[in-house]
């Protein structure tokens, strides 16, 4: 079981009175759990009898122990006592924590131990990962009366010499928290009872570490340094912990009592509340919302929200928790009559709600959301993202400091839209014509860079050399073009281009700039991959993929050498030096213009560059003025969100925009001077807000077509779903005519009942731009002298009763304090952020960060923080923990 879930509930009277006679006070507390991020090996010796001693970590393969000679050791209620002389040790090589620390360059030993005596000596090996007596990677021992530590590293002997120790006087012969922990940048740090004991700088890497050691406790594998004593708890992490964690994990105690036992009643409810949300919720909310949510309740039936699920409609209790033949839904649904339109269920997805319901219908979710289970949870997996155009164009000018902007617009392909953006992981595809550019760039790029200047970042030496220092130079340049450490055969691939150069007798200078080329097509810069284990838990991302995450979430670049300097330290993860970093990053210009592509994202901005309205009614019409509209949103967005730095939910009500004589005039708006201008409209009631920008009204086309005006309010805006019109509708826009305006047009669909389940849902929501034609002109009547009007109502997703306004500033108003609104900004960010759409596994993570960023302000600066901090960032999920649904 995962530490993270291990919860320490009690603690056995006798023990706690053990521990205070001797002086460990506050040893146990329920508040606070262990640390579990990078954990790799646990053991609790919690068990009261065998020969095997079982990795509880959960991760990856187990390192299990075994115990040589039972009969040297006793099991005690509280640990493993080892009476005399033994060996406990793994059968197979330490594999996954070796890769793991060769990987991040730190760990951690943690334990909680009992010391037999004051005499143990040699260090005598407390625990080891090495072969005999003079060959390791580290062993923790004691040396008489103090702690001893040898670690293996490339600035140490092969014995692990010079070792770390703690002061004399340090053991005592009673329950005592030894950890041990060393970060990338050498620095080892030794703790007894939560307080430092030592310091000291062991230099060099870890990735000399031998991959064939086993793991032995109490002994050296030669048999000849045996340990007696009492093991409570070990742990071993790739990372090193900092003093607050290890304090942490010394006030947890040993926190080997594992939760209490469910009955079979609670498993059994557990897992009906699991079934409910992994397949129930979802199919409600695909199939049965659309007739039976808060507003439409068909037969007065609200399956969106439990309580009033369990109430019933106008027959009267559908749910009968444990009884199917007697509850009404099931009726429905097993007669088929429900859903009476569009997909049927399958006889799985029926078999399911049976099950459900026998298993006593337990509904853990207050209230459900169709835009939550919009996307399948398998959607929520991003191993993999290539770089956008425009990531490509900034990671190439952030690595090598070349503009190849030109170039890559004019040769690579464009970037498609996907789920409301174009940097959606799974659109983001690969064929042999993006190779071939890559490989045209990556020539052009290094024909215009000095190599030897930038060779000499990375080694002092410019001779062509095929040996260590060649070796060298390719990991160290390596790390920074490909934003994380090379492993032993990309370093060989890469130094073998310099030894092929070397044979046919070229230069320094030709080898290096073969090298850069290549790696400048290598998958790892054209791809951002990530290091995933595919056992289905959520991992924390390593620290150069947590770096690379932080850049391209708030640069669209990759990380510069400040995050790559934390991530080298292990420090990376932790809340305070990230949030650091993220506060650091916001002001780099990188930060805005990441911010405009989400913004041009979101809105759609593209579509101006092709947009081509009717000449003869707009004969004004031209790109220039599409320009101005394009600029005037953007820098709305700039100063509302940098300079004023306001909550993001403002852009619906600001009273200010840009704008150029241009737009002024299309506007009908008095020009105040040449270019861009700042234009307070406190005094013009009928702009203010971004949907009264012209770049958003022309959504609506020529016509002003309330139909996709109101689509992009409910989708974009309030995050709400509806479905596609049934297949071979005639879905061409009605045109207005003398006494039928638009509007008019659009209250007859909403009357029809064939159209009004949908309609009503959407287009009332642009009953407030009426006013506003297809380029966002302001006119009191239209064309046809058709009185227009700017009153209606707003029906916001999840609500049962719509909200009435008499203006669309007072439509602007609505949406800016809209809870509803604000969720859906955070949704729409975290989206961009992660370049994946997002899941019903998301939810809960959404809902952290969306109280967090609210509670700081819930600015763009917020948002990207407590995006950053979350789990959606800080950890990844595997496809195996994704649930089918079904369907």
């Amino acid at each position: 079981m995962s530490m993270r879930l291990r919860l320490f509930l009690f603690v056995p009277r006798l023990l706690a009175i053990f521990f205070l006679l001797t002086g460990i006070s506050e040893v146990f507390s329920a508040a606070a759990p262990r640390v579990s991020r990078d954990l790799q090996v646990f053991y609790t010796f919690d068990q009261t009898q065998g020969t095997s001693i079982k990795d509880r970590s959960g991760i990856g393969q187990p390192l299990d122990l075994k115990i040589d000679h039972p009969s040297a050791v006793e099991w005690k209620n509280d640990g493993l006592l080892v009476r005399n002389p033994a060996k406990i040790i793994s059968s197979t090589p330490a594999t996954k924590f070796i890769s793991a620390i060769q990987r991040s360059n730190s760990l951690t030993v943690e334990a909680w131990i009992t010391p037999a005596n004051l005499r143990q000596q040699g260090p005598a090996r407390i625990i080891s990962l090495s072969k005999n007596s003079s060959l390791r990677n580290f062993t923790l021992g004691q040396d008489q009366q103090k702690y001893e530590m040898r670690l293996r590293s490339t600035s140490t002997s092969s014995n692990g010499i010079p070792s770390t120790s703690t002061a004399d006087h340090t053991v005592k012969t009673t329950l005592t928290h030894v950890v041990f922990t060393r970060n990338a940048d050498g620095i080892s740090l030794f703790y007894v009872n939560g307080k430092q004991q030592a310091q000291q700088q062991v230099k060099g890497k870890l990735s000399n570490w031998d991959k064939d050691y086993r793991l032995i406790l109490a002994n050296e594998v030669t048999g000849d340094r045996p340990w007696l004593g009492k093991f409570h708890l070990l742990a071993l992490f790739s990372r090193a912990l900092t003093p607050s964690e290890v304090q942490q994990n010394y006030q947890a105690g040993l926190h080997t009592s594992s939760s209490p036992k469910l009955t079979k009643l609670e498993i059994a409810a557990t897992e009906n509340k699991q079934l409910f949300e992994t397949h129930i919720a979802p199919l409600f909310a695909k199939h049965c919302l659309d007739c039976h949510d808060s507003a439409a309740r068909k037969g007065q039936l609200d399956l969106s929200r439990k309580s009033a699920a369990l109430q019933g409609g106008e027959s009267g209790v559908v749910l009968v928790p444990g009884k199917t033949a007697a509850s009404l839904l099931w009726e429905q649904v097993h007669s088929g009559e429900m859903p009476p339109a569009g997909d049927s269920l399958t006889s799985h997805q029926k078999t399911m709600i049976k099950q459900w319901i026998d298993g006593g219908a337990h509904w853990s979710i207050e209230m459900l959301d169709p835009a939550v289970y919009l996307h399948d949870s398998r959607a929520g997996s991003h191993w993999l993202q290539r770089l956008t155009v425009p990531e490509y164009i900034e990671t190439v000018r952030s690595s090598v400091n070349i503009d190849i902007e030109k170039e890559a617009r004019k040769l690579l392909p464009r970037d498609l839209r996907a789920d409301g953006f174009s940097n959606t992981a799974y659109n983001l595809n690969v064929d042999l014509k993006h190779v071939e550019i890559y490989a045209r760039l990556a020539g052009i790029i290094v024909d215009r860079m000095d190599v030897l200047q930038f060779a000499a970042r990375f080694s002092k030496s410019q001779k062509l050399s095929t040996d260590a220092t060649m070796r060298k130079f390719v990991a160290d340049m390596g790390k920074w073009l490909l934003r994380g450490p090379l492993n032993d055969r990309e370093i060989s691939t890469y130094s073998g281009i310099a030894t092929t150069v070397a044979s046919a007798g070229g230069n320094y200078k030709e080898a290096v700039s073969l090298i850069i080329e290549a790696m400048l097509q290598s998958p790892r810069f054209i791809y951002r991959i990530e290091n995933q284990r595919g056992d289905g838990r959520a991992w924390p991302v390593g620290e150069y993929e947590l770096a690379s995450r932080m850049s391209y979430i708030i640069w669209g670049a990759p990380p510069d050498r400040e995050l790559m300097r934390m991530a080298d330290s292990g420090r990376l993860h932790h809340p305070e030096i990230a949030a650091q970093q993220v506060q650091r990053m916001l002001l780099d210009p990188r930060a805005r213009i990441r911010s405009q592509q989400f913004a041009s994202e979101w809105l759609h901005l593209d579509r101006l560059d092709h947009l081509k309205p009717a000449s003869r009614k707009y004969p004004n019409w031209n790109q220039a003025l599409a320009s101005d509209m394009r600029q005037e949103t953007l820098a709305y967005f700039n100063e509302l969100i940098w300079e004023q730095n306001r909550p993001v939910a403002d852009l619906f009500n600001a009273q200010f925009t840009y704008l150029t004589p241009r737009l002024a005039e299309h506007y009908g708006i008095k020009p105040q001077g040449t270019g861009l201008r700042k234009y307070d409209l406190t005094a013009v009631a009928a702009r203010g807000g971004i949907l009264s920008q012209g770049s958003i009204l022309t959504i609506g086309g020529d016509d002003a077509s309330m139909v996709t005006r109101g689509l992009f309010i409910l989708e974009d805006v309030l995050r709400g779903t509806i479905k596609a019109p049934p297949a071979g509708l005639d879905i061409t826009p009605i045109p207005s005519r003398p006494g039928m305006s638009h509007r008019g047009i659009a209250e007859q669909r909403i009357a029809n009942a064939e159209c009004s389940g949908c309609h009503s849902r959407f287009e009332p929501l642009a009953f407030g731009l009426e006013k506003f034609d297809g380029l966002g002109a302001f006119h009191e009547r239209d064309q046809y002298k058709n009185q227009l009007r700017e009153d209606g109502v707003i029906l916001f997703p999840g609500e049962a009763n719509p909200v009435a306004y008499d203006s669309s500033a007072a439509l602007m108003n609505l949406l800016a304090a809209s809870p509803r609104v604000q969720q859906t900004m955070t949704w729409k960010i975290t989206q961009f952020s992660l370049g994946r759409p997002l899941t019903a596994t998301d939810a809960n993570d959404l809902e952290l960060i969306h109280k967090s960023a609210q509670k700081e302000g819930g600015t763009y600066a917020n948002l990207i923080k407590a995006i950053i901090l979350s789990d959606l960032v800080q950890k990844t999920r595997t496809e195996s923990q994704h649930t089918e649904t079904g369907e």
